[in-house]
């Protein structure tokens, strides 16, 4: 009988055995480098710490660790650095490197020039997004300036991270809330990497823009349309990427942009194979589509499920289902099998449920269901 592993929790990357091998690190560099003082200081109440604390117990022993002189430090930190990494979807060793990012972020500022090649070199073996935001915030003139130059940098890596860094809303790091009241800063950047050829390059462009149309919709909206004109496969490819969550929230411009009519003449029917399940249990969905207009047309057409919440009332999830072409007069037959499945991200409590088609952005046929618990029998 084979013995069940447990998962490692990503704060425990950050123990005793990472501070030993980033002190050896350190003192590949500098021979000087006082590892077991650093290993002490880092792994100090580890237990107690979560994965944010680790990585700030790591940076400040670093601080302790490493000269006071913190242009000397910051050399020291690049020079420890791994080979670069071979293909811009690879990572290094972990996640040992976030460490020197944070020290960079925490005692670097001073030192602009000095951080910026730190970060340059950081970013090829890891990344540097996160090690950036504080200069983003305090010096934000010399830092944009610095970007739009790399920007154009030969390392997928480094021009990357020109617009990785500058998110407005970067997943794990701090909000920059000056760029959430004003992108303009941002526009530069993504200009010059609009028509990069990396594909790593190309996300991080459109993962920049689909933050910024949180908050600013119809800058976004009005950017895209302009690059439009003359548009290659990879700039096609970072607006449809951009625009992915006001498409989702069915914003009309959004979908008009990107070649679906909000307002198309579509005639739906949709019907279920059972009105009543179990929790666990699935529907299978069957959806008529029929285009009586006299032009073919593009159809995304996706699915919004109403689930029971928790102290009642609806929630909604809407779900992609398929995008096609509808030739005038022509009718299709789609098919589609819903699991009730009790998820990490949502949980399942029993009664009035509902599926309904969306089009395009908008709501057409739907289909009520009735969801019970596993003990409950059907009717």
């Amino acid at each position: 009988m084979k013995e069940k592993t447990e998962r490692k929790a990503f704060k425990d990357w950050f123990d005793g055995d990472a501070a030993r091998r980033l002190g050896t690190q350190m003192q590949s560099a500098w021979p000087d480098f006082p590892v077991q003082t650093f290993e002490k200081l880092a792994t100090r109440n580890l237990s107690t710490l979560e994965f944010h604390g680790r990585v700030g117990q790591f940076s400040d022993a670093l601080a302790a660790t490493l000269p006071d002189d913190r242009v000397q430090a910051l050399e020291i930190l690049t020079r420890s650095l791994p080979p670069i990494l071979p293909d811009a979807e690879a990572v290094t060793d972990g996640w040992l490197q976030w460490p020197l990012g944070q020290f960079i972020a925490d005692h670097g500022l001073p030192e602009f020039d000095a951080s910026m090649r730190a970060m340059i070199e950081l970013t090829q073996r890891f990344s540097s997004e996160f090690a950036v935001r504080p200069f983003v915030e305090q010096q934000p003139e010399s830092t944009f300036a610095r970007l739009r130059e790399l920007a154009t940098h030969p390392s997928p890596h480094v021009r990357r991270w020109c617009s990785e860094g500058v998110r407005p809303r970067l997943p794990w790091g701090k909000k920059l809330h000056a760029l959430v009241k004003d992108p303009s800063p941002i526009w530069p950047i993504l200009e010059i990497l609009k028509d990069d050829p990396e594909t790593y390059v190309q996300r991080s462009v459109a993962n920049c823009l689909n933050d910024i149309a949180k908050d600013h919709p119809e800058a976004v909206l009005e950017r895209c349309r302009t690059w439009q004109t003359n548009a290659g496969p990879e700039r096609t490819w970072i607006i449809r990427h951009a625009l992915r969550s006001l498409i989702k929230s069915a914003h009309p411009e959004a979908l008009d942009l990107m070649g679906y009519p909000p307002n198309a003449r579509i005639e739906t029917h949709l019907s279920a194979d059972r009105k009543t399940l179990r929790i666990g249990e699935s529907v299978q969905l069957e959806a008529t589509v029929h285009h009586p207009g006299k032009k073919s047309v593009n159809l995304m057409i996706d699915f919004v499920v109403s689930y029971v919440g928790k102290q009642g009332g609806q929630r909604e999830k809407v779900f992609k289902w398929t995008t096609l072409v509808l030739k005038p007069g022509e009718t299709r037959i789609l098919q589609k099998k819903v699991p009730f499945r009790p998820a990490t991200v949502r949980a399942l409590y029993p009664g009035p449920h509902a599926i309904q088609l969306q089009i395009n952005g908008t709501r057409q046929s739907r289909v009520e269901l009735l969801l019970t618990s596993r003990t409950q029998i059907k009717t």
